[in-house]
């Protein structure tokens, strides 16, 4: 998705209702940041 007109890489926590709970954005594809920020 674009943010401001760059690329970034978009990681969401969902609930079983589908509702957003959490996200992260990030501009490189870091699924093990996005992971420990989760766990946060």
């Amino acid at each position: 998705m674009k943010v401001k007109g760059q690329w970034m890489y978009l990681y969401r926590a969902v609930d079983s209702e589908e509702n957003t709970i959490d996200f992260y954005l990030s501009k490189t594809r870091e699924y093990k940041a996005a992971k420990r920020f989760f766990k946060k």
